[in-house]
């Protein structure tokens, strides 16, 4: 699988933690893993290993979210915005192997496709002034 497809698949598994208790998140996530018929280990490793790495780091996350964005803080977002921001947050601040402008378009082409209207630009906005501070 291409980078773009790995991502998208550790945004999606993500997402369903807004909707699931963390004891039901093992088993969500042993069905989605099921469901990928095209994924060599090595790529279901990486999903696996990176949305992990995320949710160690989500509270962290969540927190210069916060500081950053004003007027908006991660209980009011948009569930699929906020997710993209969380992906994103971890590659910049914690993923070496990301340049900043590379998780920063990700974010802003996960938030276009799954999100709404406005996403992009609001997702593009927060990431690019946490990225200047």
């Amino acid at each position: 699988m291409r980078r773009r497809e790995l991502r998208e698949h550790i945004f999606k598994l993500l997402f369903m933690t807004q909707f699931n208790s963390q004891d039901e998140m093992g088993e969500q996530v042993q069905l989605y893993f099921e469901g990928l018929a095209e994924g060599e280990e090595k790529d279901l490793e990486y999903i696996r290993e990176k949305y992990n790495h995320v949710l160690e780091h989500l509270e962290d996350i969540d927190r210069q979210l916060n500081e950053t964005s004003h007027g908006w803080k991660t209980k009011r977002m948009n569930r699929v915005d906020l997710t993209a921001l969380r992906l994103a947050v971890y590659e910049i601040k914690y993923d070496p192997d990301v340049p900043t402008g590379v998780a920063i378009n990700e974010a802003v082409e996960l938030a276009k496709r799954f999100g709404g209207e406005a996403s992009g630009s609001f997702v593009n906005g927060i990431l690019g002034k946490l990225a200047n501070e």
